[in-house]
């Protein structure tokens, strides 16, 4: 590729301009690979470099061509082009171009190699030519495709380049050489030549041209003789074929008539072919009709209608497709407003084009109209006028090229995006002139209109290339569908209101289905028959993808109403793919009131069957203080009979939350919850959220379960571990823990014992104190001491330390099988033995009952003994302000029973 040298493009942009980023578009796995081998083979010829960071991004759109390979264009109209400053530098009109070419005997055309792209570009203004790509941001390094000021900023520059080169013009990629002789002629060849090698140029040689004797330029023909009407431009009307019935001489009319302004008599020479139109008139082509209808094209190609081209004046480009062909004008808007044409054309479709759905149809004609009319249009302001109203969204010159649209309506986009041009939408009945020369067609076979007529079934292939479903098991099953095959002679010959009505979800996307080879494509996706779609989605669901991969890869290859949802459901249905999946995103708290007070407002659910066991599960709203039964019925009658035993307990609350459970919505559940005044709320059909804190835990629970399967432990242990655990620890709600809500004090569990008994350390300080600071006395079992007797005048019996009760209480023997309970401030060491010492008459005891010596915190006292109880000291009771949290008061329930 050459470099233009001594030359650079700079791009100007609008004071208020704002920078526009725009996120890469998906590519179609089918195409990915090619596009990054363009965008690597851009990149090492120095076209594209990667860059990190840039505040313009231009989404990339990749067009297969019919080779295979891949043209990357950038669709500036949606960022940079709205900003621009456009450049205004005119284009040669053809006065100068004749001036200069007027005294050549031959002429030669070079046509330069990607011309644009051999301008580099101010590094100042390679930022605003960034395009965002699927493998990340990528900066032209020169002149690129669709950008407005393109043609402007290449003219100025080739102007530059040949200034001083003699019987030579320009007119963009184009250069027209020549001379009075071939003498002359080849030195301004050679001069154009080294002035081209000079600058670093490079030309196509299979596209240039050498001592033609003649050349076409704006609807003029230039050879030695001077220069001359081109009657390429009023072919479609002189050899316009006459109408074979009333349809197509209606639309012949139809376009007479639009130029009727500038005619004079031309309803007596269109009077044959009126009369062909009353009702009841036999169709017969007369030598009078043949007459009218040969001298009614010869006043539309008379100088009165036409008019010379001038690039200063307003543009139109009309354009229209009949079933058959399609038909173009070009015009200029007069000062007056009215409408003179400037050159026609038209051309019947080919076989392939004919299958075309009526909107690619429309677009054909469009684009056609502006290739076939390129020498005036490009470079120039213009405007494109068509009858198809959903056109004038896909190729609004503001709006980005739709990612639905078919293959060639993607390719159509971006040609008109390098085009300054507006659209705008008019009536069928006010847009007869090109409608006139759709509906009688020149019978052409030009290779261009090969070229677009080349239908995309390589594409179609590739799109189910290593699927178990073909491209020709698609368009068989397509035909063979009652619906598919309505959809797709709906989509070929028009929609109606019938077919509006029963296939309504096509219907919707009508303006983007389009057929090729027999199937129905929606944008690039093949639309896959019902009875294929089960093996379509075992393909998708091969690698065992997750939902939005599918979705993603589906998307890229194929469509059908409803395959959402029906990818969801195989992945939710396959045992694999649900033993791996992730938790869910967690669900937004429901805006429930919070209530003011414990067991205020509970919500209930049935677990299960789970494990074998189905749970009753009830959930307090305010504290979060759950409560699990096993359940061996789920019956309404055994419901209330848990519910009645755990309102023993706890109270009645004031509402019940559940689900539109059988247990829940039965009479006697009803009448229970009536008869104890709770209000029942219960949750939307089919959604359980409502009840969210009671499913949220149902999980929690089940998780835990789950998580215990391996302890050897029974069921119920299992449960009663987790409420246990659950109870004490805080709440991701409430932060505090169920427990100290519900009780005002927390559980006591094993792990307490891993603390410090603080207790028992004040109560060590306090004993200390009171003594003075002094060591605290302690005992041995089998010690003997006096024991303090308050039976009578003895005022210390002899015994032995049995036990030791508590840090300062002892169990001691006075006699055999006698005990008592003594403090150690009670109690005396001694030296003298326990059967040394008489055991004193046995007196009755007036209060103290017998007990079990079996017990260490009891005493065993025989009817003989007199025991006066001896009071230990107690620690202090807190107050209701000493405690860390208020006590509450617990009413009891009103009423349990029916």
């Amino acid at each position: 590729m050459g470099t233009l040298k001594h030359i650079k493009g700079k791009i100007t942009l609008k004071e208020d301009a704002v920078p526009k980023f725009h996120k890469a578009r998906p590519v179609p796995y089918a195409i990915r690979q090619k596009v990054e081998i363009e965008l690597d083979r851009l990149e090492a010829e120095g076209i594209l470099s990667k860059v990190d960071w840039s505040p313009w991004a231009t989404p990339v759109v990749p067009v297969s061509k019919k080779d295979g390979s891949v043209r990357l264009c950038g669709d500036f109209k949606v960022s940079v082009n709205p900003e621009l400053h456009v450049e205004q530098y005119p284009l040669p009109r053809i006065e100068d171009i004749f001036a200069t070419l007027s005294e050549g005997r031959h002429f030669s055309k070079i046509d330069l190699a990607e011309a644009y792209l051999q301008m580099e570009m101010e590094e100042d203004s390679k930022v605003f030519l960034t395009i965002n790509t699927h493998k990340g941001l990528y900066r032209y390094n020169r002149l690129v495709f669709g950008i407005s000021s393109a043609p402007a900023l290449w003219q100025r520059a080739m102007d530059q380049v040949l200034q001083g080169c003699p019987g030579t013009q320009c007119y963009l990629d184009d250069i027209i050489v020549t001379g009075e002789n071939d003498s002359i002629h080849l030195e301004n060849l050679a001069c154009v030549l080294k002035r081209l090698e000079d600058y670093g140029l490079r030309a196509r040689r299979d596209k240039c041209e050498f001592f033609k004797n003649s050349i076409t330029y704006c609807g003029h023909q230039i050879d030695a003789n001077g220069l001359h009407k081109c009657p390429d431009k009023l072919r479609a009307i002189a050899e316009a074929p006459s109408p074979k019935d009333v349809s197509q001489l209606r639309s012949f009319l139809g376009f007479v008539n639009y130029y009727n302004r500038f005619l004079p008599n031309l309803a007596t020479v269109l009077y044959p072919l009126n009369a062909l139109l009353q009702a009841g008139k036999k169709w017969m082509w007369t030598k009078q009709c043949a007459e009218a209808f040969q001298e009614a094209k010869r006043l539309v190609m008379s100088d009165t209608v036409l008019t010379h081209f001038d690039p200063h004046k307003p543009m139109k480009l009309a354009c229209d497709a009949s079933p058959y062909g399609i038909g173009v004008v070009l015009s200029h808007v007069m000062n007056d407003g009215t409408e003179r044409p400037i050159a026609f054309a038209s051309r019947s479709l080919s076989t392939a084009e004919k299958n075309y759905v009526q909107i690619d149809r429309e677009a054909l004609s469009l684009v056609w109209g502006v290739k076939r009319f390129n020498q005036y249009l490009y470079g120039n302001e213009f405007t494109l006028v068509t009858d198809h109203q959903p056109l004038v969204s896909i190729f609004s010159p503001q709006k980005g090229v739709p990612l639905t649209a078919a293959a060639r309506m993607q390719r159509w986009a971006l040609f008109l995006g390098g085009h300054r041009y507006r659209i705008e939408f008019k009536r069928t009945n006010r847009h007869a002139n090109a409608d006139g020369l759709s509906r009688l067609p020149l019978d052409l076979t030009s290779t261009e209109s090969v070229k677009e007529s080349i239908p995309l079934d390589v594409f179609t292939l590739a799109q189910l290339e290593g699927s178990p479903v073909t491209a020709e098991m698609v368009q068989r099953e397509t035909r063979k569908d009652p619906t598919l095959s309505q959809v797709y002679a709906a989509t070929q010959n028009g929609w109606n209101a019938e077919a509006k009505s029963r296939f309504a979800q096509y219907y919707q996307r009508r303006d983007e289905l389009t057929l090729d080879g027999g199937c129905i494509m929606w944008g690039l996706r093949v639309i896959i028959p019902p009875k294929l779609r089960t093996r379509v989605l075992e393909e998708l669901h091969i690698g065992h993808l997750g939902v939005v991969k599918m979705k993603s890869l589906a998307r890229s290859f194929v469509w059908w109403p409803g395959i959402d949802q029906q990818i969801e459901q195989l992945a939710m249905h396959c045992s694999g793919c649900q033993h791996v999946q992730k938790m869910p995103k967690a669900a937004p708290l429901h805006p429930w009131e919070w209530p003011a007070l414990p067991w205020q407002r509970i919500h209930v659910d049935f677990a299960g069957p789970f494990m074998g066991t189905t749970f009753l599960v009830v959930v307090d709203a305010c504290t979060k203080w759950p409560e699990v039964f096993s359940m061996t019925s789920t019956t309404a009658s055994q419901t209330v009979t848990v519910l009645r035993e755990l309102f023993a307990r706890t109270g009645v609350p004031e509402q019940l939350v559940s689900d539109n459970g059988p247990q829940f919505v039965s009479t006697e559940f009803q009448v229970f919850l009536k008869n104890n005044g709770i209000k029942h709320v219960t949750s939307a059909p089919y959604h359980p959220a409502t009840n969210g804190l009671a499913e949220r835990f149902v999980q929690s629970l089940k998780n835990a379960l789950r998580a215990m399967t391996n302890e050897k432990i029974t069921l119920n242990q299992k449960l009663q571990n987790f409420l246990f655990a659950y109870r004490n620890a805080a709440h991701a709600t409430t932060n505090r823990t169920p427990a100290m809500l519900f009780l005002g004090r927390p559980l006591r569990s094993r792990l307490d014992l891993l603390k410090p008994n603080l207790k028992r350390t004040v109560q060590d300080k306090q004993l200390k104190q009171s003594q003075g600071g002094g060591k605290t006395r302690e005992l041995e079992v089998g010690d003997s001491v006096l024991a303090r007797d308050y039976r009578g005048d003895h005022k210390w019996m002899p015994a032995r330390i049995k036990e030791r009760a508590g840090p300062l209480s002892y169990t001691v023997e006075v006699a055999p099988d006698i005990l008592w309970r003594r403090h150690i401030d009670q109690l005396r060491s001694s030296n003298v033995p326990l059967e040394s010492v008489p055991v004193s008459a046995p007196v009755s005891l007036p209060s103290t009952p017998a007990v079990s010596a079996t017990n260490g915190s009891d005493i065993a006292l025989s009817p003989e003994d007199t025991v006066t109880p001896c009071k230990a000291p107690q620690s202090p009771v807190p107050t209701c302000e000493e405690r860390r949290y208020p006590t509450r008061t617990r009413k009891p329930p009103n009423r349990l029973d029916l």
